[in-house]
Formats: structure tokens, C-alpha cells, sequence
């Protein structure tokens, strides 16, 4: 009889766990509680990706880096036109010019040239990056939700007292809508907070802060999908 037929399969990949859902006390600038949020699964719900995390943070630090440190080669240093001593005679090595990378005041040999340190990073990576940081920060009761921050002019004092009201002690991340203005000017002064609008948001910002504090504008949501004609 003939051998049975076997069908050959690669590895199974690993299934991923379901997103957990995961909610926020939602309070005003007194810090009191008026209610409960769902936070976004697929943002605030997943198991982290150390590794992409890493990756993508690496490749942000690389590209914040100026890479404008320069030396002179042989050929961009002053002088060097005569010979410096006798070729024969002296004792010493023979030289052609002062600006020889082996004489004092001479050129540099293989320095550091203007360069970019910019990564190609993918933009599926970025975004499992940006939820891997709100899922850890959600995970540990690191995310705080604000209805909103209101001021009738820019008072340093009272943005103080609302991020005491609200518990956030450290380094503290406010995503905050750009419009605004009165909000920026009381939280910018602030050493100890970092703004960001709503399309700034980034895995580094993120995992640098011990809290991070959304409004009801700035909260994300669900990705939206492309309609298809």
C-alpha cells in the first residue's frame, strides 16, 4: 500500500492574548472622582513588546542626536607647504609635511565627519511601540484622566495645586490639546511636567514619566479604518 500523504507546515506561530479591558477614574481639577472610562483595548490592553519598545525608543534617541561633530583631515589644515626637516640626517623619521596626521598640530586621521544617525523604523512598529508604553503605564494605575484643564488666564499657582488634587507626584506627561493656550502657559513652566499634543505622542515620552495625564479631547481612541470605494 502506499504511504499515507504527509503535508508539510512551518512553525505555528504563537497566539497573541485577547487585549485586556482596563478603565480610568475620570476626575475635574479638584480631583474629585466623576466616573468611570473604558480605555481603548488595542491601545491601553496589550501584553508589551519589550523588544520593539527598545528598538523604536533606540532609533528615536539616534535620531535626536545633532551629528555635527567634525575634525580637519590632512588636506583642510592650515600649512604644510614645506617640507619640515632634511630628509636624511636628522635621526628622526622622515616627513613630507607638518600636517601629517603623526606630527603635533596635524590633520586627524579617520575623525568624525557631519553624519545623520536617523533609523529606518517602520510605522507598524512605532504604533505597537506607542501601545506597548500606554499598556504598561495603564497596567501599573499610571494613566490619570482629567474632564479638562481650565484656567481663566495663565496661573502657574493653580496648575500646582490641580496636578496635587490629582495624585501625580514625579515626572509627570499631560497630552494636551494644542488649543489650549491658557493650560500651556500655566503647565510649561513646570520642571517636573512635559507637554505634548494629541499627535506628538511617543513611546519615549512615555515610558520617561511616572504618570501620564489625558483630558477627555486628548484620550485616544480607537484607530480608525480606511473606507474602502
Amino acid at each position: 500500500m502506499p504511504a499515507p500523504a504527509t503535508t508539510l507546515r512551518g512553525p505555528v506561530k504563537a497566539e497573541r492574548p485577547a487585549p485586556a479591558k482596563r478603565s480610568v477614574s475620570r476626575r475635574d481639577m479638584a480631583g474629585k472622582v466623576l466616573g468611570s472610562v473604558d480605555l481603548e483595548p488595542t491601545l491601553f490592553g496589550i501584553v508589551p513588546n519589550e523588544d520593539v519598545l527598545h528598538q523604536v525608543i533606540t532609533a528615536q534617541l539616534a535620531a535626536a542626536r545633532s551629528g555635527t561633530q567634525s575634525t580637519r583631515t590632512r588636506a583642510e589644515t592650515r600649512g604644510g607647504g614645506a617640507k619640515p626637516f632634511n630628509q636624511k640626517g636628522t635621526g628622526r623619521a622622515r616627513q613630507g609635511s607638518s600636517r601629517s596626521p603623526s606630527m603635533v598640530g596635524g590633520g586627524v586621521a579617520l575623525g568624525p565627519k557631519p553624519r545623520s544617525y536617523a533609523q529606518r523604523t517602520p510605522k507598524k512598529m512605532i504604533r505597537l511601540a506607542l501601545a506597548s508604553a500606554l499598556s504598561d503605564r495603564a497596567a501599573n494605575d499610571q494613566i490619570a484622566l482629567v474632564d479638562s484643564l481650565s484656567f481663566s488666564e495663565p496661573r502657574t499657582v493653580e496648575a500646582v495645586a490641580a496636578l496635587t488634587a490629582l495624585g501625580l507626584e514625579g515626572q509627570v506627561l499631560i497630552v494636551l490639546e494644542t488649543e489650549n493656550v491658557n493650560a500651556w502657559k500655566s503647565l510649561r513652566n513646570l520642571t517636573n511636567v512635559k507637554l505634548l499634543g494629541p499627535s506628538e505622542l511617543n513611546a519615549h515620552d512615555i515610558v520617561a514619566s511616572d504618570f501620564v495625564l489625558f483630558t477627555d479631547v486628548s484620550l485616544p481612541a480607537a484607530p480608525k479604518e480606511a473606507s474602502r470605494a
